[in-house]
């Protein structure tokens, strides 16, 4: 028993403290450590700070959304039928027209039964892991990636395997890695097409190997499409989708990043399975148990979804892959001034790319984490460590800013490794 500190007597000792894995959780999440490198940024230089570890770009003006879809929000919002809860799997409208979206670049044609919506893709990839989470499960993740993925399966105990992307094959994935790691107890793999973190766009070829090698393994395949279609080089975006005839595909997807709009929180999860087998082994029905005690997205932005994706028009997605692509051209061509950092594979879509730092070109900084601390402290400029994204000294650089900014930021790191150079 403990004295009441107001002098009413005593009390028995508090029952409740907070979850700590939670706190370890967190600490391993992009948000988390950017969160820590804009706290270390000196307050007084005056100087704007460059975002250029953020996969972010709706605060710059080239990057504003289409007018479509901010009308079909209001036109949402105004007709006063969407103040409602929503169902949990979402509202028919919008599931029908993403169902229509996804299956333009199928082989066969989705029903709107085939696509439950989230709040964002985070809110998809939690789904994911909590309904594979059975004991004594695992799944394969790629290493780098998106630690979302290692967060969520650790705080629901599944065990997270890492297979590698290879740098110099386009950071494709190793298949040798993913048999030898994959056992009777692994449920499915993740692969992130186009890349976040490494800008890479993966071949028919490619995933059509993934695919196989999945159906060998007996494993589905988590197909994280959140920046499909934002492609810029000679690899077209083709959907894991494609091949769920071989193997059953969980596809992932939003509006956040091909609208640039990720603060509207809308995503979805979808059953890419012409052959019914997640819902012979109950994964759809896990899946709607899932969202019966989750939240939903805001009815009225569901409500705007039939708008935004059925008129928005190619020209704005052009004018998007067009500003990509020229920031990409431009971070490669002059990254390769700067000694202490090499790029293995030129960006072919998403939002970034991965270079490798090299700590024995450099007088003071030993790795990845001091270099992205002391840069943001020196120059007000924030880029990702790799170790974030499971590669040490590595780092993940985003070029969907404003194309005056991405130069700023790129003077700014190249005169940052000139005076921590050895000498």
């Amino acid at each position: 028993m403990e004295k009441n500190c107001n002098g009413n007597g005593v009390h028995k000792k508090w029952g409740f403290s907070a979850n700590n894995e939670i706190d370890s959780a967190s600490g391993i999440t992009i948000r988390g450590v950017l969160n820590n490198l804009m706290n270390s940024r000196n307050p007084e230089d005056e100087r704007p700070t460059i975002p250029l570890g953020h996969g972010d770009p709706s605060a710059f003006p080239c990057f504003r959304t289409t007018q479509i879809a901010e009308d079909a929000i209001v036109d949402s919002v105004r007709s006063a039928k969407f103040n409602g809860y929503s169902p949990t799997v979402g509202i028919l409208p919008a599931r029908r027209s993403i169902a229509d979206y996804l299956s333009r670049d199928l082989p066969y044609k989705l029903s709107p039964d085939d696509v439950f919506l989230t709040i964002g893709c985070t809110q998809a990839i939690e789904i994911a892991m909590m309904v594979f989470a059975r004991p004594g499960a695992n799944i394969l993740l790629p290493r780098p990636g998106f630690p979302y993925y290692e967060a969520c399966a650790g705080f629901r105990n599944l065990e997270y395997r890492h297979f590698d992307l290879l740098p110099e094959k386009g950071w494709e994935v190793d298949l040798e890695a993913v048999e030898a790691l994959a056992d009777e107890n692994t449920v499915g793999m993740v692969i992130i097409n186009p890349g976040n973190p490494c800008g890479s766009v993966y071949t028919y070829e490619h995933l059509k190997k993934i695919a196989e090698t999945a159906k060998k393994l007996g494993i589905l395949v988590i197909a994280d499409e959140v920046y499909g279609h934002l492609t810029f080089a000679s690899n077209p975006f083709v959907p894991m989708g494609v091949f769920g005839s071989i193997v059953p595909v969980l596809t992932l997807g939003s509006i956040s990043k091909r609208w640039i709009v990720p603060g509207w929180r809308l995503g979805w999860l979808a059953t890419s399975d012409p052959n019914g087998i997640l819902k012979e082994t109950k994964v759809v029905e896990s899946i709607i148990s899932c969202l019966n005690i989750s939240g939903d997205p805001a009815t009225f932005i569901q409500a705007a979804i039939p708008q935004i994706i059925e008129k928005t028009t190619d020209d704005f997605f052009n004018k998007v892959i067009t500003i990509l692509r020229k920031s990409a051209e431009i971070i490669y061509d002059q990254l390769k001034d700067i000694h202490c950092i090499t790029c293995p594979h030129k960006p072919e879509g998403s939002m970034f790319v991965m270079v490798k730092f090299n700590s024995a070109l450099m007088e003071d900084i030993k790795d990845d984490m001091e270099f992205c601390f002391k840069l943001a402290k020196e120059e007000s400029l924030i880029i990702l460590p790799g170790t974030a994204v499971g590669m040490k000294n590595w780092l993940r650089i985003t070029f969907a800013i404003e194309p005056t900014s991405l130069q700023d930021g790129l003077l700014r790191l190249k005169a940052f490794c000139q005076r921590h150079a050895k000498k």
